[in-house]
């Protein structure tokens, strides 16, 4: 996938604004005190960021705003759909792990997607954060941004929701599994 605001259709801009014009009106609780029209304002100055919205939405993370961040005057994204989004799973954790790999490779990588995407992986705050919205990968896990000092050393975590608490787990970046994905995020 390259990515590229010219390949979205008039017919797919409108579509991507209405789901998450109901998905907005569906979670009012997120999002307290914010006005859709003042949002789609700002979809309509960033035709990148509803390029990479579609694409998470293609690959079913169900995109939802969860917040506007204050401090960096944005409006945020993060892949909502209960478990991992169904069409980025079975990755290993980035190209190295990828290029390392020498039998039964996976596709590509998480880190790899989510640039082709123009998002970015969730790191462990902010995956914690969803956390607080709902209650998400109850049976799937997703690749979290790894810190340098870990994936230095051939690591990669990856979070999910049991028990009703949220758990960080590490693992070789080169792993995959078919009930793990990653999740995005997209400041606007």
């Amino acid at each position: 996938m390259a990515k590229s605001s010219s390949k979205v259709s008039t017919q797919e801009k409108e579509e991507i604004l209405n789901i998450l014009k109901s998905r907005f009106e569906t979670n009012k609780q997120h999002h307290k005190g914010l006005e859709w029209d003042k949002i789609e304002e700002k979809l309509g100055e960033n035709p990148d960021k509803i390029w990479s919205l579609i694409q998470m939405e293609k690959t079913e993370g169900e995109p939802d705003l969860v917040k506007f961040d204050t401090k960096e005057k944005v409006y945020i994204f993060m892949d909502c759909s209960p478990e991992s989004p169904k069409g980025r799973r079975s990755l290993c954790y980035d190209r190295k792990a990828l290029d390392a790999r020498k039998q039964h490779k996976p596709t590509n990588s998480a880190m790899d997607i989510a640039n082709e995407m123009g998002i970015e992986i969730l790191n462990e705050n902010q995956y914690r954060e969803l956390q607080e919205t709902g209650e998400f990968d109850l049976k799937t896990s997703s690749w979290i941004l790894t810190p340098d000092d870990v994936r230095s050393k051939g690591g990669a975590l990856f979070c999910d929701r049991r028990y009703g608490k949220v758990f960080t787990y590490h693992n070789g970046a080169d792993s995959y599994y078919a009930a793990r994905g990653f999740r995005g995020i997209l400041k606007i």
